[in-house]
């Protein structure tokens, strides 16, 4: 029975009219598609990219032209952008005992979305190309001197990386194996924070990690000035 204030409504027209607002939700749902996501830096369509993966690993020489040190500069370039982005950052390089690398700074973490089907997607930044830079080496040039082009290369030219990432709406990690994703999205404990963890051991034929001179650390503040860096060497501990 209806209130004093509103007009009675019979039961059948009730549920016409929640099948109506079922169906248009859906039909909402089901037009944010992940195919409709736009392409800004990566390709959204795509999780893994073997040949380009691949083309990568053909050759070390191209893509990491300094060996290990370029590909912490691949790392650093990201977290530059959020700093940039934000009016300052601030982020620590490890040199593991281990010869692993660990880049972790405190941006926004990596995009990542619900798609139609309820699941957890994210910027597929390790295993596809860099759209703005990969097939465009003129764009942009890392401290060392060498063409910018992404965070796969980072991926590709390592035995192994682990990602993790901490973003205002929850916190995941996911291993990767020569590029190619080897876990699913694994939650983490969330702590407040946001920012990413790019923690990675450098293919055996890169070269040995090096400390970098006190002239590569500048160049990162005269490329980057908005991106604090620190360099923690821990591989005599």
């Amino acid at each position: 029975m209806g209130s004093l204030f509103e007009p009675h409504v019979p039961r059948s027209v009730e549920i016409r009219l929640l099948k109506t607002v079922i169906t248009r939700r859906d039909t909402c749902l089901m037009d944010i598609s992940r195919a409709s996501w736009v392409n800004t830096t990566h390709d959204w369509s795509s999780v893994v990219d073997a040949d380009h993966l691949a083309q990568i690993r053909q050759s070390p020489a191209e893509f990491a032209p300094d060996g290990p040190w370029h590909l912490v500069l691949e790392v650093l370039a990201y977290a530059a952008d959020e700093a940039s982005s934000k009016g300052g950052g601030h982020c620590v390089v490890v040199l593991h005992p281990d010869d692993s690398l660990s880049v972790r700074d405190d941006g926004r973490g990596a995009d990542t979305r619900v798609d139609e089907h309820g699941r957890t997607v994210k910027k597929p930044v390790m295993a596809t190309k860099d759209l703005r830079f990969f097939d465009f080496p003129q764009v942009e040039v890392l401290p060392d001197g060498h063409p910018r082009r992404g965070m796969s290369v980072v991926a590709a030219l390592s035995e192994w990386l682990a990602h993790t990432n901490r973003r205002l709406n929850g916190a995941w990690t996911q291993r990767y194996e020569n590029g190619v994703p080897v876990t699913d999205l694994e939650p983490v404990e969330v702590d407040g924070t946001t920012g990413t963890l790019v923690h990675f051991r450098p293919d055996g034929s890169l070269g040995s990690v090096t400390v970098p001179a006190a002239g590569d650390l500048s160049r990162l503040a005269t490329a980057w000035p908005h991106l604090e860096v620190h360099v923690d060497d821990r591989r005599n501990d």
